[in-house]
């Protein structure tokens, strides 16, 4: 049986159709492959580089951490309440930075909080530098405060001393000046007829005078004058009264004495040593005291 031409020219033509349809949507499917592909790379691009501005961002915030770190770490204070908050704020900083460090750069939630809690341990640590800044120049005032107390007090003791010092040199003067003296010491001999002699053999006794000199400080009032006599030998003569005195808180023994009416104004006085068995040939020396001072010393040679 012979084929149809119509019918075979029209299945011709059907599948020349197809054919051309299948191609179209090959061309389309390309196309759309070809569109696809170029959003995925865009999309992959984007992500990189928002990936790589992320891990940027990471290292910068871990770079501004480190930084707070070393800046915590040059503060100190003699304060220990504010060195106990500085270990505990420090402590705070090395773990945030442990805690950046293992967080992924895309979690951006974390990192902004991280980047809270920076801002948060700047603000403490400039209120630490105000605290200590603070504190120092307190520290600096009160020192120096102390240190013009003390240089005041160091001048007040000084002219205190002075004062003291002048009052006692005052005092000295006064003392000094108020103690009674004499003039005119002379010892000499007289014989059994109460005449003057130069000779050993004939001297029956001694007799010493002197003045007491004229002095408005002096204390007025009774004064008892004392002499020691010492022989060629150097022995104080004494005789049965056997006197002594204090001078100098020292007991002495005197040779005899005498008190006299002081008021101030000059007084010539006579003090006799009696009741010697007999003299030898020498130099015999006096001297003459009251219970405060001493008022002179004389020779006498008997040949």
């Amino acid at each position: 049986m012979e084929k149809d031409p119509i019918l075979e020219r029209r299945a011709q033509e059907a599948q020349v159709a197809k054919s051309k349809t299948l191609r179209s949507i090959m061309i389309i499917l390309a196309v759309v492959a070809a569109i696809l592909a170029g959003i995925l790379a865009y999309v992959w691009i984007q992500k990189s580089a928002l990936v790589k501005d992320l891990e940027i961002e990471k290292q910068d915030l871990t770079e501004q951490m480190v930084a707070l770190q070393q800046d915590y770490a040059t503060l100190s204070s003699d304060y220990d309440s504010i060195n106990s908050q500085l270990d505990t704020s420090r402590a705070e900083v090395a773990e945030l930075i442990e805690r950046i460090k293992k967080t992924d750069a895309t979690n951006r939630t974390k990192m902004r909080q991280y980047e809270k809690e920076l801002g948060t341990l700047r603000t403490i640590m400039k209120s630490y530098i105000v605290q200590i800044d603070s504190l120092n120049t307190l520290n600096h005032k009160l020192t120096a405060d102390a240190a013009a107390a003390r240089k005041e007090a160091a001048e007040s003791k000084r002219q205190n001393e002075e004062l003291n010092r002048q009052v006692e040199d005052l005092a000295g003067q006064v003392k000094a000046g108020s103690v009674i003296k004499a003039r005119g010491l002379r010892i000499e001999a007289f014989n059994g007829s109460d005449k003057k002699t130069d000779r050993s053999s004939r001297t029956r006794r001694l007799m010493a005078s002197l003045s007491l000199v004229e002095n408005d400080l002096a204390t007025k009032g009774p004064v008892r004058v004392f002499i020691r006599v010492k022989d060629p030998e150097g022995i104080i003569l004494t005789n049965a009264n056997r006197e002594s005195f204090e001078y100098n808180g020292e007991t002495m023994i005197a040779s005899a004495s005498r008190e006299v009416d002081y008021e101030g104004s000059e007084v010539d006085l006579s003090i006799y040593l009696n009741d010697i068995p007999s003299f030898e040939k020498g130099t015999y020396t006096v001297e003459a005291f009251t219970e405060q001072s001493f008022l002179g010393k004389a020779e006498l040679y008997l040949r």
